[in-house]
């Protein structure tokens, strides 16, 4: 661990509300940015965000510093997305089978423009956005966790292997296995890959079933980032579609709770715990 991270969590765990919010600060963007791609939704990811930054505040005094600062927050934040039942997809689990029939039977040819005068290749790429983090949603929590660390974060094996508590040998078998069916479904299905689907020609249909909204675009209005990628393993071209897809930083709403959780009491609990 650098120095520099050390003597913040010095000063925090001592009560100074500058270096804690430098600490949550920098981990804000990473913690909104796992939440989104495990959740699936960003009012979902805002909410699980916030009440992440709230354990790693209040926990910041049990840091033992046996692992990186960033390993202990993934791992926070990995556990508690892990057992987050609130989210929209925890009540409507997916399947690649349910999410390929849906894809299949989609009446694309059928339907109006529905596009409200918003450019169409704006519209496609939202919808691109949307669908890739709506497909994760297929897989199961540790699986989502194992290729989103892998494919997206591109955690190394022994990093992720901590973050997940299981070998880096372990965590590259699964990683794998997980790839190769998240492979197939795309390579059958999505345009990007070789697949089927179009966003382009899939736009309206989404409009008319409500997984688009053309005034209320998310994902390409969330402002984008790439510095907590590390440099780690490359995966194979298939992947490349999830590496090639940006980060985002935290929402207004996200930081606007930060600063209003930091001028809170809340922060005598840094101290007490």
């Amino acid at each position: 661990m650098d120095q520099d991270r050390e003597k913040l969590i010095d000063l925090a765990v001592a009560g100074d509300r500058d270096a804690l919010e430098a600490l949550l600060t920098q981990a804000q963007d990473m913690v909104f940015h796992l939440s989104l791609r495990m959740l699936g939704t960003v009012p979902d990811a805002e909410d699980a965000a916030q009440e992440i930054l709230i354990k790693i505040m209040t926990r910041l005094s049990t840091f033992r510093r046996e692992c990186a600062y960033s390993t202990w927050v993934y791992r926070i934040a990995v556990n508690h997305l892990k057992s987050y039942k609130k989210g929209m997809f925890a009540r409507r689990p997916l399947s690649f089978e349910y999410y390929g029939e849906d894809i299949r039977c989609g009446r694309e040819g059928d339907m109006p423009d529905l596009s409200q005068g918003v450019d169409r290749a704006l519209l496609a790429e939202e919808l691109k956005y949307s669908c890739t983090n709506v497909m994760l949603q297929c897989l199961d929590r540790e699986e989502r966790c194992i290729f989103i660390l892998g494919a997206m974060f591109r955690a190394d094996s022994r990093v992720a292997g901590e973050i997940l508590d299981m070998t880096p040998e372990a965590y590259r078998q699964r990683l794998s296995r997980i790839r190769r069916r998240v492979g197939d479904f795309l390579g059958e299905y999505c345009g990007h890959a070789g697949g089927s689907c179009s966003c382009a020609r899939r736009v309206d249909y989404a409009a008319a079933t409500h997984r688009l909204d053309p005034r209320n675009l998310e994902y390409v209005r969330l402002e984008r980032t790439e510095e907590y990628k590390q440099a780690m393993e490359r995966l194979d071209e298939l992947s490349l579609l999830f590496d090639s897809l940006p980060g985002y930083r935290a929402t207004p709403r996200s930081r606007r709770f930060l600063e209003e959780l930091l001028r809170s009491g809340e922060m005598d609990v840094v101290r007490n715990t």
